[in-house]
């Protein structure tokens, strides 16, 4: 049994081996996760003590702010095109903007998490604003999903924007089952910078630390030129992508959503 697996069982994350990819010399997807907001409700260790149970050359590659089609759809084709399968944290607005993208993420076997209605200072807020934030962005998101407005997520991942919360807010999360994700590492593509420039600078950080959650912002056009050579570079350094599902999702359902 893998590290991971070891790890996975050690603290009730269920792991399974991912679909097979019809492209050989494709990266892949190595295996999922359930993640249970029970046993893992806060993970990332740029925000939180802990992390996923991820082994020596494990990556979960998520995206946050989108949709955004322009760049969205070439961060799906270069996944796509090597067999991978990351999380989306959207925000409702554009989601309400762009049902037919938050389909296809869906559609093509991403999985969608929550990032707010409009991306404020979560902090920086009263309770109540920032508890609409949250309830008006999940129900945006699943309205574009499955056209239902509910504030009940049909995959209950969300992260906060900025990294920036409450004590309350994350005690609200938590009693609602909604698991808190950070990051490990990150891009850095909100400054400015060329797709070559942020290319090194991830890589070097992922060389560094070997493993984690990784942070890109889909709507970003640099991240988007970089997808195809990030995921070459995970694949010719050993690197193995991890799919994240909530917890209770079996593979089948992962496989065809």
């Amino acid at each position: 049994m893998s590290l991971g697996a070891v790890l996975a069982a050690v603290i009730g994350i269920v792991s399974t081996d991912a679909a097979e990819c019809p492209r050989k010399d494709a990266l892949g997807t190595s295996r999922i996760l359930s993640v249970d907001a029970k046993t893992t409700p806060r993970v990332g260790l740029k925000s939180f003590p802990q992390t996923l149970p991820l082994a020596d050359h494990e990556v979960v590659l998520t995206f946050d702010d989108g949709p955004n089609p322009p760049t969205t759809s070439k961060v799906l084709a270069a996944l796509a095109q090597e067999c991978v399968r990351a999380t989306f944290f959207l925000i409702g607005l554009h989601a309400s903007e762009h049902p037919d993208m938050v389909k296809r993420i869906a559609r093509e076997g991403h999985t969608i998490g929550h990032h707010t209605w409009s991306h404020p200072f979560m902090a920086r807020i009263p309770f109540d604003k920032a508890k609409s934030e949250i309830d008006r962005g999940i129900a945006a998101d699943e309205m574009a999903l499955h056209g239902v407005a509910t504030t009940t997520p049909s995959t209950p991942f969300f992260r906060f924007p900025y990294f920036e919360s409450t004590q309350g807010q994350l005690d609200l999360l938590q009693s609602r089952g909604i698991v808190v994700f950070g990051a490990d590492l990150w891009a850095s593509d909100w400054n400015e910078m060329t797709p070559e420039q942020e290319l090194k600078l991830v890589t070097e950080r992922l060389a560094a630390s070997g493993k984690g959650i990784i942070l890109f912002h889909d709507p970003k056009a640099r991240t988007a030129a970089i997808m195809p050579a990030f995921l070459r570079y995970l694949k010719d350094n050993g690197f193995r992508v991890v799919h994240l599902v909530p917890a209770g999702t079996s593979q089948k359902s992962a496989d065809t959503r």
